[in-house]
């Protein structure tokens, strides 16, 4: 039971000197009453992993195996002695499951549950960007004047 509980007045716990600034998880006692309620503060116990490096993209060179493609991924990283960005690859195993892919497919790794070995990644295919050319008139439906001039024109 704390002290807190006991219906005593502070002023007896003046002379008493504990060895510990905390006391059981709760902090030293203060010496002026309070008169607010005490709020018990729930602090998560469990902290969610750091999930770095969750997916890597790179692009297969193997296909051979069943279920499994090669994938070979490139990163810059300095140079330990010039400080110049230097290209470093790593090849890894990624599971396919439908054999969708052939050498040459930029393919998206996510990390799973150890299928094997060797084998820890999912391929996923790379979705498409969003082109950055230039949408023709026919393609929104809207006819333009240099349209309407040449076919005018015609």
């Amino acid at each position: 039971m704390s002290l807190f509980h006991l219906h005593l007045p502070i002023s007896q716990f003046k002379s008493l000197n504990l060895s510990t600034n905390f006391l059981h998880g709760t902090s030293a006692i203060s010496t002026t009453p309070s008169t607010t309620i005490h709020h018990h503060h729930h602090r998560p116990t469990y902290l969610p992993p750091i999930r770095a490096m969750r997916s890597l993209q790179g692009r297969v060179i193997n296909n051979t195996n069943d279920k499994t493609v090669n994938v070979e991924v490139v990163r810059l990283a300095p140079h330990p002695k010039y400080k110049r960005r230097v290209r470093k690859k790593k090849k890894f195993q990624a599971h396919d499951p439908e054999n969708q892919f052939q050498i040459g497919d930029i393919v998206q790794l996510e990390k799973c549950k150890p299928i094997s070995k060797n084998k820890t990644f999912l391929a996923v295919p790379v979705p498409k960007r969003a082109s950055s050319k230039q949408v023709s008139s026919q393609e929104i439906g809207i006819a333009l004047e240099t349209d309407e001039n040449s076919s005018s024109q015609a």
